[in-house]
């Protein structure tokens, strides 16, 4: 039976729930190989998994328990863990490889790359990296994925039926530190949208994606590897908190980093506090495979076909906003016939540039009601939209 709310737990937050003060009581603590029994080594707070993890992956009651430490490990724990050796180096050479010319391509022919936390163009990236991978080197691609890391923590955190996606991110020198965020789905809004979210939501987020990285080069400290705050994502108002100036400087202060070697794999919690370090290396380009994998639970029962709904209304609400109806009414209509939020999307075609996501179809569909726009424009735009979204792997 759930509890009814009470003071001590908000329906909704409010920036006066981001104490940096509870905040510094969740995250300043040790963790240790005591309470990691599989790690190898604790490293800079961070657990460290190697042999001493694959030597009980054989027998499903030694994986279990190797899950059940993992995730401990994400939910309660420090909220990341790192795995030496978990791509085979030649491997992740053939599939570095691939990424490289799929990156020579995009320069060749002078697409620029939108980010959701760095300036366009300041890094390379290879959006939608899983299917273009798979269709230009598939023996490369199962040689790449056929990884039991990958599945042993996917498994753990999402159960199963996880979908990964992919994207690369190749990080040059002279590359700027991104700000500490939180990651999908709640990390991808501003604070006010984030406020708008009960409270329930946010303690949901996390549960619904696993956020990784695997190291395609050598990683010293100085290139830059990814800043990370353990015991950060236990904040329960942490999607907002990380807007905050005080909390980011109190990041930037405690935060630790991790030297990585090609190969090892980075699996964390998506509300830890990260965020890219900046690559002050003179000649390493920084390239990681950041694995995104989503929960099956992330999606709806059936099938909707949103555009022909959008493009069917939109004279209905044309008529009655004339007619005086109210922006609750209009908006009621529109949340419930357009697709309002813009993932999952081709973010080659379809850029976050300006802001951490594109344009959703329930934003095209409001601003053709309050800009005025033809029926035409509307339905050449929702059909710009379809197209923009469909994979480019094709």
């Amino acid at each position: 039976m759930t509890a009814t709310p009470t003071a001590r737990t908000p329906v909704w937050f409010t920036p006066a729930d981001c104490d940096l003060e509870a905040f510094r009581a969740l995250v300043e603590q040790e963790a240790t190989l005591q309470e990691h029994p599989f790690a190898d080594a604790v490293e800079q707070g961070v657990p460290v998994y190697g042999e001493r993890l694959r030597e009980h992956l054989d027998e499903p009651a030694g994986r279990r328990e190797v899950q059940a430490e993992l995730v401990r490990t994400l939910a309660d724990g420090p909220g990341i863990a790192v795995f030496r050796g978990a791509f085979e180096t030649g491997v992740v050479e053939r599939a570095t490889a691939v990424f490289r010319d799929l990156i020579a391509e995009q320069r060749a022919a002078g697409l620029g790359g939108g980010d959701h936390f760095a300036k366009p163009g300041a890094n390379d990236r290879v959006w939608g990296a899983l299917d273009k991978f798979a269709l230009r080197e598939p023996a490369a691609f199962c040689d790449y994925y056929a990884n039991d890391v990958l599945a042993l923590v996917s498994e753990a955190w999402l159960g199963p039926g996880y979908q990964v996606t992919s994207q690369v991110n190749v990080v040059n020198p002279g590359g700027t530190a991104q700000r500490a965020h939180r990651d999908y789905h709640l990390g991808f809004v501003d604070r006010e949208r984030a406020l708008a979210h009960p409270a329930h939501v946010h303690a949901l987020s996390p549960a619904l994606t696993l956020q990784g990285a695997v190291a395609h080069v050598d990683m010293p400290v100085e290139s830059g590897p990814t800043l990370y705050l353990p015991h950060s994502q236990k904040f329960p108002a942490g999607y907002v908190a990380f807007h905050q100036p005080e909390f980011a400087a109190y990041f930037e202060e405690h935060r630790v980093q991790l030297p990585l070697r090609t190969g090892d794999a980075v699996f964390f919690n998506p509300a830890l506090f990260h965020g890219a370090g900046s690559n002050v290396s003179a000649d390493v380009s920084r390239m990681a495979n950041l694995l995104q994998v989503s929960s099956a639970f992330g999606r709806a029962m059936e099938t909707v076909d949103t555009t022909a709904i959008s493009s069917a209304v939109f004279g209905v609400l044309r008529e009655r906003r004339a007619a005086g109806a109210g922006e609750r009414w209009l908006r009621d209509v529109v949340a419930v016939a357009a697709e309002a939020y813009p993932f999952p999307t081709n973010l080659d075609r379809d850029q976050p540039v300006g802001g951490l996501a594109p344009d959703s179809q329930a934003d095209v569909l409001w601003r053709a009601l309050t800009q005025g726009w033809e029926q035409q424009r509307l339905d050449a735009e929702l059909a710009a939209g379809e197209e923009r979204r469909r994979t480019g792997a094709r």
